[in-house]
């Protein structure tokens, strides 16, 4: 039974203004939205600041457990990027806050649990329970968002202690449950949610894959931002590169990064196994490690050169084989081959940018045809607008989480051995937990 409530109280000409929020645990990305008519008024996409208490969600649930003021510093942190937003969009759409009068909000269960300030202990122990599971209306003023005074927050359902609600939203937007065939859905970040999607089925698994992806843990690696190299080849001893804007190279972001890596292999210069070889003239030792020079020093005008190291292959390995035995691991766990999947959906800020061309070349990504690969961007910010403007999307997502069936990947058989398999480079299928070379 719905309780009719004043939410704001303004002039008659007033907008009735929605916002919707993939709140990520490297970046926040809102979009205001004019409830009337459903158009996105304006976009933004901000750096989280909760990075200064460490790149993934496992370090932020530590310190939020070691220490009651770091828990509430955390939850006042998301809140204030969430205030910036807000700001920073109303700006742009000549606004004002109050016309915002209902906020979806999405995120992976750690960044729901430390928004909401809930207990996030039992999130780091086995056996990785939530404090809450099902979709939340909470008010904006209690938890400190500057928007309607009487608006209120929608959190979507989560499924699982690593497996929350941005998950949700991108099965949403998707339409995971109309899925004709055998499917499999990626949203890829320092967390990596993967879903096989089976004639309306879902079988989910998280996947730990570090930070590598966004630029972190590598010697040279920055964010998508000017100045990253986000495309590269080889050909023969000239690299070529593409960096954002245009503008003189600064670093490798995620993309650039797996290039590299791909590049790498298909040149020689790496084995299967990831060791580089000192067989081209741009490898090198420094530090007692080798390294592939991707930018000399006299290209970048006597700065320092710009690498990627023997730790950085291995970095980019363990994430790409978290990916695949993830993959693999729901393959083997429904009864199904790499050769049913009729379609790979990838999703999230890196997924969209990287070459799928390499990410098949290394295995990080089954060995299908290209046509089979579809990019849709931040599915996890479509999925909260279509729940911003549509009840009958929010009860679709409470559905959609309630029939998930979840995996623990540790847990599965042979996952330690399917994880060191699917973390050598090239193409192979998986098959009883060994890998099978694909001639190329």
């Amino acid at each position: 039974m719905e309780i009719d409530e004043v939410v704001t109280i303004g002039p008659g000409t007033s907008r009735k203004l929605g916002l919707a929020v993939d709140l990520g645990t490297s970046k926040v990305a809102g979009y205001l939205v004019n409830l009337d008519n459903s158009r996105v008024l304006a976009a933004k996409a901000i750096p989280n600041p909760q990075v200064c208490y460490g790149e993934d969600v496992v370090s932020r649930i530590y310190r939020a457990i070691k220490s009651p003021a770091d828990s509430l510093r955390l939850q006042q942190l998301a809140v204030e990027a969430l205030n910036q937003l807000v700001t920073g969009l109303c700006e742009a759409a000549d606004a004002g806050t109050g016309e915002i009068v209902e906020a979806v909000v999405v995120g992976n269960s750690a960044m729901h649990h430390l928004l909401l300030r809930l207990p996030v202990k039992q999130l780091a122990y086995s056996p990785f329970v939530l404090a809450v599971r099902d979709a939340m209306d909470v008010k904006a003023w209690d938890i400190g968002l500057h928007i309607a005074p009487g608006a209120y927050v929608h959190m979507l359902p989560n499924i699982a202690a690593f497996v929350g609600g941005d998950h949700v939203a991108m099965l949403l937007a998707i339409g995971a449950t109309l899925v004709k065939g055998v499917g499999i859905a990626l949203d890829i970040g320092t967390n990596t949610e993967v879903s096989l999607l089976d004639n309306g089925r879902i079988y989910t698994v998280s996947c730990a894959s570090g930070p590598a992806f966004e630029g972190g843990h590598i010697k040279h690696g920055m964010r998508a931002g000017s100045g990253a190299i986000e495309r590269l080849a080889i050909k023969d001893d000239n690299v070529q590169y593409q960096t954002i804007d245009n503008t003189p190279p600064t670093g490798l972001c995620g993309s650039g990064a797996l290039d590299a890596v791909a590049q790498l292999y298909l040149a020689g210069v790496l084995d299967d196994g990831g060791r580089m070889t000192p067989k081209h003239p741009r490898v090198r030792v420094f530090e007692r490690q080798r390294e592939f020079v991707l930018v000399t020093e006299e290209e970048r005008e006597g700065r320092p050169a710009i690498t990627i190291t023997q730790k950085d292959v291995r970095e980019l390995q363990l994430a790409k084989g978290a990916i695949r035995a993830g993959i693999q691991v729901l393959l083997d766990e429904t009864g199904h081959s790499e050769e049913e999947i009729r379609e790979v959906v990838i999703a999230g800020a890196f997924g969209s940018y990287i070459n799928i061309d390499s990410a098949v070349a290394i295995g990080m990504l089954p060995s299908l045809p290209l046509s089979s690969f579809r990019q849709v961007g931040n599915a996890a910010g479509t999925g909260a607008k279509l729940a911003l403007v549509s009840r009958s999307k929010r009860a679709e997502a409470q559905n959609i989480a309630s029939g998930v069936h979840y995996i623990e990947l540790a847990a599965t058989a042979n996952f330690k051995q399917t994880f060191v398999q699917a973390s050598y480079l090239g193409r192979y299928r998986m098959i009883n937990g060994e890998r099978r070379e694909i001639c190329q």
